[in-house]
């Protein structure tokens, strides 16, 4: 298999895991050499071969996906953070790391920017 093909059959399942994961019908986030071995190949593999093809390891994507998932519920949800946290199947304080990592701001802050956003727009 090309690595191309194989970046890009890894992006489309990311895509719908996360999806399923959100939506309540997957149990929880897969780690990453569970979803190598549904993609037919070894996670090393699927790591060298991500890399090569994007300049990026597998896990990057895997949070930016996982983070723009996070944005959208979170656009949506009125509710604590926390209840977006476990809906991804994520530990509050490990969910918070990861999307200021990705972001550069808390959960927290994107949800006040969101809201304060949302309330100018309706002035």
């Amino acid at each position: 298999m090309r690595s191309k093909e194989i970046t890009d059959r890894y992006l489309q399942f990311l895509e719908q895991h996360i999806e399923a994961v959100s939506e309540g019908d997957a149990e929880e986030m897969l780690p990453l050499s569970e979803i190598a071995s549904l993609l037919f190949i070894s996670s090393r593999h699927l790591s060298d071969t991500v890399r090569k093809e994007t300049g990026y390891s597998p896990t990057h994507f895997y949070n930016l996906k996982i983070i723009e998932k996070a944005k959208s519920l979170i656009d949506r949800n009125r509710g604590p953070i926390v209840e977006v946290a476990y809906q991804l199947t994520f530990d509050p304080s490990n969910f918070t790391k990861v999307f200021k990592k990705v972001t550069g701001i808390t959960p927290g802050d994107y949800q006040k920017q969101v809201r304060t956003a949302t309330a100018s727009h309706h002035a």
